[in-house]
């Protein structure tokens, strides 16, 4: 037995590092454990990097459809959140937005679309979007999480997008206020992987945000020169099933162990 040990151990240490034990723990996302009213399912959920945030999805490629569900917590009880598609940058400016607002009240959340076009406040009604969008609804979940559905008609041939979202904690005038400019909020966006080899969605590297400038009154200014963190404060306005190698990392050490011990004893 002792000398057949360490080719069991080695057996072992290649299943551990193989593809299907690598699906196996990223199947351990939080993501998987939200439950949806009946009649809403999707194919992939990934846990987003930032914001406690995730996203919920199925794409119909015959029909070039996404439906999906972003599921967030806002910065306070009575805030908003928002999560968007940007088909020219990475950040806010270019971002075509769902928006659920909570305000106060005991109603469901308002939803609305945002075409963010630069550096200005958003206002009260929605604007015209670049992917048509229906089924819009939101409702709150466990924790005060704010869910958001929709669906939305995506461009012909479009296999991988940017994506960006992101929380603030007031509603005025049934406009979202600015949110905070803390690294989290700053860093909020990701690639979302349409097509491919197992429909993933991934998390694309981003280089560290700058400074965020000192929030003002009036927004963001026109001589922040369109940095991604001015981008991203343009969203707190006041007018106008492949999860993703986050959710890998979300794999305690015990459950690997675990998976170790199983195997090993089987090939003893």
């Amino acid at each position: 037995m002792a000398s057949t040990m360490p080719h069991h151990l080695a057996l072992l240490l290649l299943l551990l590092a193989s593809p299907a034990a690598t699906r196996l723990a990223a199947g351990a996302g939080a993501c998987a454990s939200e439950k949806f009213p009946a009649g809403k399912t999707y194919k992939t959920c990934e846990d987003l990097p930032k914001l406690g945030a995730s996203l919920h999805w199925t794409y119909d490629a015959s029909k070039e459809s996404l439906s999906l569900a972003f599921v967030a917590a806002p910065a306070a009880p009575n805030g908003w959140v928002a999560w968007g598609l940007n088909p020219t940058g990475e950040g806010m400016p270019g971002a075509q937005a769902l928006v659920a607002l909570k305000g106060s009240g005991s109603s469901a959340p308002a939803v609305k679309t945002y075409n963010i076009t630069g550096y200005v406040p958003l206002g009260g009604a929605s604007t015209p979007i670049a992917f048509p969008a229906t089924d819009l609804a939101a409702d709150v979940g466990s924790g005060g999480k704010i869910r958001l559905y929709g669906k939305l008609q995506l461009h012909k041939g479009m296999k991988a997008v940017n994506q960006v979202w992101q929380v603030g904690s007031s509603v005025t005038g049934g406009a979202p206020d600015k949110h905070a400019f803390a690294t989290d909020n700053l860093s909020a966006k990701s690639k979302l992987v349409l097509a491919g080899k197992a429909l993933a969605a991934a998390a694309a590297p981003t280089p560290a945000p700058a400074p965020a400038p000192a929030p003002d009154a009036g927004g963001p200014s026109a001589s922040s020169g369109g940095s991604d963190s001015g981008a991203v404060s343009s969203l707190a306005p006041s007018a106008g099933k492949s999860p993703s190698a986050a959710a890998t990392a979300r794999v305690s050490a015990p459950a690997l162990l675990v998976l170790a011990l199983v195997g090993f004893l089987a090939m003893v």
